[in-house]
């Protein structure tokens, strides 16, 4: 412990624990007017029903114009009050500003939006108000929405994935969202019916163009309801108002599947049923955990359990085994792993028959067998960067089988799509454009609708996440990657990046000032401290599987191919090689 230096003020707010409850407290009688902005601001971070404590430092005309659902800005700590200035003669009164650095926005459909550092200022105007033992001051002005810092947002909320289904394919995509972590303070609701109410409402407007739910507009919960509880055979009813009354049992069943994937880790009891219910409580239909993965079959794409890498001898090699033990590595059959054609970098197909891989010289993509020994067919892309790091990208995978690369020739950049692995490669039209940007990797998620792409510009490298589009008619080749947004903006660069799950990415990355870290972002750029892994250097590569429960695996210029199990730090599985790699 210190036991000298400057004594510095510690905000009240540093750390975000669940379990610690806020009580609004009310204004005082006589209040000054730093003590109403004081307390008012406190009281932004209370569960109180409807904020009505916070209210009562607003006069009864902002109060009525105050929503605090509309939207959350969210600062790396709580907002700091300046110096107050006094109003004029024709707007009296005390004007307070608000100022910190905003991280992120969450808008009034639960999204988060992650941003770099911005600053943040905005003013609280006070005014003398009549009150029943006299003048007293209140809020007359205010920002829009709530204003949090990061550990009082984390504490009242929490991140849950919605999941529709792909358009025209039985393939569910997570949409996370932030729901409050106890009862809604707006509209008393407890979080799983948050979570339920959130999912009818629809995707958010970021996902909604790639996704569908079979509901028809306007579907809600009933009116009044409040809670969903479990009953004793863990069988959730769901009540919803005449929207839905007339649907088809089709329909049905795939809302009760997205409800179940929904909850899945929402709930501390595990639902195992849900029952939806028309308005006159008659039922819909009923579903279980079983008949809902039947429904989308490869919602966790077969959960693969084996890694592969290129070994020193430029081969592809796979270490077979799951979560507690690994077997020896193994070299696979075919021209890349039998030292035919040596390989930089490689891709397997999420079913782990085939393999795209890239040349030792990254000028040439092949695709060929894994699992049979053949010849080496001609290359289905072609760079012609003048060095490795100007030619072709280590190739992704997606859930449709799909094969992307990039090719980083300075003169004839391009994002590469192959419909199947082995069709015509065409270019990709990002919208809007990369504005001078490079593309320097890039991962697919198992869905296909989702792709992260590292970006390189000015000599800093980020991690942007896009919608994958296919605009043309049924069989078209054309696809589209649309509405790129930051997924790790707090990253000054990002060395490596893998999907991670349903909704998250694991990144390689160090922020300003700082050292190389490895750590977990959810796709909407949100993190936490906790989600910061053990450290380890010289990281150059990271994957993961999507089925979250296995072990990352990395290769560090240091230690090798290393991989890190749950509960346990990072462990060395091959002393020498390179371009670890799950299926995907």
């Amino acid at each position: 412990m210190p036991d000298s230096g400057d004594i510095h003020a510690v905000k009240a707010s540093q750390r975000a624990d669940s379990q610690v409850r806020v009580y609004a407290v009310p204004p005082r009688q006589g209040a000054t007017p730093g003590e109403i902005v004081a307390g008012f601001l406190e009281a932004m971070t209370s569960d109180d029903t409807n904020f009505a404590t916070a209210r009562k430092y607003l006069t009864p005309d902002a109060s009525r114009k105050w929503r605090p659902d509309a939207s959350t800005t969210v600062l790396t700590a709580a907002p700091d009050s300046g110096l107050p200035e006094r109003g004029r003669a024709d707007y009296p009164g005390m004007s307070y500003p608000l100022f910190g650095k905003q991280i992120a926005t969450v808008d009034s459909q639960h999204a988060y939006q992650a941003m770099p550092p911005t600053t943040y200022r905005e003013t609280i105007h006070l005014s003398e108000q009549a009150g029943p033992d006299g003048k007293e001051w209140r809020i007359d002005s205010l920002p829009t929405g709530l204003v949090l810092g990061a550990s009082d947002f984390q504490r009242s909320y929490r991140s849950v994935n919605k999941y529709y289904f792909a358009s025209g394919r039985n393939v569910v995509v997570a949409d996370p969202v932030y729901i409050r972590q106890r009862l809604d303070p707006v509209t008393r609701m407890d979080p799983v019916t948050q979570t339920v109410k959130a999912l009818l409402e629809g995707p958010t407007n970021w996902l909604k163009q790639v996704v569908e739910s079979p509901f028809p507009t306007g579907t809600a919960l009933k009116e009044g309801t409040k809670s969903l509880p479990l009953d004793d055979r863990n069988a959730l009813k769901v009540p919803l108002n005449e929207k839905a009354s007339n649907v088809g049992r089709p329909e049905c069943v795939q809302l009760a599947a997205q409800i179940l994937f929904t909850l899945r880790d929402l709930t501390s009891t595990r639902v195992d049923q849900v029952e939806l219910q028309r308005a006159d409580g008659s039922q819909l239909c009923v579903l279980d955990r079983g008949q809902a993965e039947a429904i989308a079959p490869d919602h966790n794409s077969g959960k693969p359990i084996n890694q592969y890498f290129v070994d020193k001898k430029n081969r592809l090699a796979l270490l077979t085994g799951g979560a507690k033990e690994i077997g020896e590595p193994q070299n696979v059959p075919g021209p890349f792993g039998d030292g035919q054609l040596p390989v930089s970098v490689v891709g397997v197909a999420r079913h782990e028959r085939t393999a795209a891989a890239v040349s030792k010289d990254s000028s040439q993509l092949y695709v060929t067998s894994i699992i049979s020994d053949s010849r080496p067919g001609s290359p289905v892309v072609t760079s012609k960067g003048k060095t490795p790091l100007n030619r072709l990208s280590a190739p992704s995978w997606d859930g449709r089988d799909d094969l992307w690369v990039a090719d980083r020739d300075p003169g004839n950049p391009a994002l590469l799509h192959l419909a199947g692995g082995t069709g015509t490669p065409q270019a990709v039209k990002i919208v809007p454009g990369l504005d001078g940007a490079r593309i320097e990797a890039v991962k697919v998620s198992v869905d296909g609708v989702r792709i992260a792409l590292l970006l390189s510009k000015g000599g800093k490298t980020t991690l942007k996440i896009g919608r994958v589009e296919h605009p043309g008619p049924k069989g078209s080749p054309l696809v589209t990657v649309a509405d790129l947004r930051p997924a790790a903006p707090q990253m000054e660069t990002v060395t490596a990046v893998s999907w991670a799950g349903p909704s998250r990415l694991v990144v390689v990355g160090k922020e300003s000032g700082g050292v190389q870290q490895v750590r977990y972002i959810q796709t909407d750029g949100s993190s936490s401290a906790a989600s910061i892994l053990p450290g380890l250097n010289q990281v150059m590569a990271v994957t993961a599987s999507d089925d979250e429960s296995r072990p990352l695996v990395a290769y560090s210029k240091d230690d090798g191919i290393v991989r890190l199990p749950a509960g346990a730090n990072w462990q060395t599985l091959v002393k020498e090689g390179s371009s670890p790699v799950y299926p995907g």
